[in-house]
């Protein structure tokens, strides 16, 4: 289930730690996973258990406490929006709601070609530039009015046509 390679990236990762703490490499072994895989599954989360001598119920809290591990295949773009009080304060439910419209998916579903998957986020840490939101728990994007909204949707449908 899990490659040769991402099983090597494992040994990098848990020789960064002494050999009795080898499950601080947890986080990053389900990254790696995720990266591989597209998403964690169960059996992943006990081959990375197995692997680090964790129970696998341990790695299954990781896995689901933290939004940027997927627990299922989402749409090529992860779309998380804020909205936890602040950017509620600072229209980061409106801008989650002008997504639903524009994508034509509820939070938390993915638009039926499969490039958006929507969903909610707590703190994203960028309060002051709210709304705000992040791209495949990579590109932060902030201040995101309706009409940069839309750019930002438009534009990844435009470089995917390319």
């Amino acid at each position: 289930m899990i490659s040769e390679q991402a099983k090597q990236r494992f040994d990098r990762e848990v020789a960064k730690y002494p050999a009795d703490q080898k499950q601080s490499a947890v986080m990053a072994c389900l990254a790696i996973v995720q990266e591989e895989q597209g998403f964690v599954s169960a059996e992943s989360e006990k081959l990375v258990a197995d692997y680090l001598g964790m129970a696998p119920i341990a790695v299954h809290e990781v896995t689901t406490f933290y939004n940027m591990y997927n627990q299922k295949p989402l749409g090529k773009y992860k779309i998380n929006v804020c909205t936890n009080l602040p950017c509620q304060l600072r229209d980061g439910t409106k801008a989650l709601a002008h997504l639903e419209q524009k994508l034509g998916v509820a939070m938390g579903g993915t638009t039926a070609d499969g490039m958006f998957t929507l969903q909610q986020s707590e703190c994203l840490g960028a309060c002051a530039d709210s709304p705000v939101l992040l791209v495949n728990d990579l590109h932060m994007c902030s201040f995101m009015s309706n009409d940069k909204l839309d750019q930002l949707i438009d534009g990844l449908k435009s470089a995917e046509a390319k």
